[in-house]
């Protein structure tokens, strides 16, 4: 996984892992795989909404500049397939 700061997700696949409590303090015991599950656009910044597939723990990170939008887009349209 790749990552700097509060963005610890993968830009090319957006899979993250459970790392933090509260964003950026790498406190979690945890380090489960969270799976990116769903993307919605708030005010004009996409956000993707990453699950534990460890622990079901669910938080939402803002996309970076450097993330693949192909596959926030492919995120989105699966979502809209449900």
């Amino acid at each position: 996984m790749n990552g700097s700061g509060y963005t610890n997700h993968c830009s090319q696949c957006l899979w993250s892992k459970h790392v933090d409590i509260n964003p950026g303090d790498r406190l979690a015991l945890c380090n489960g795989s969270m799976e990116p599950v769903d993307m919605e656009v708030v005010g004009g910044t996409y956000t993707i909404l990453h699950h534990c597939t460890k622990c079901g723990f669910e938080r939402k990170n803002k996309t970076v500049h450097n993330d693949n939008i192909d596959a926030v887009i492919k995120l989105s349209s699966q979502n809209n397939e449900r």
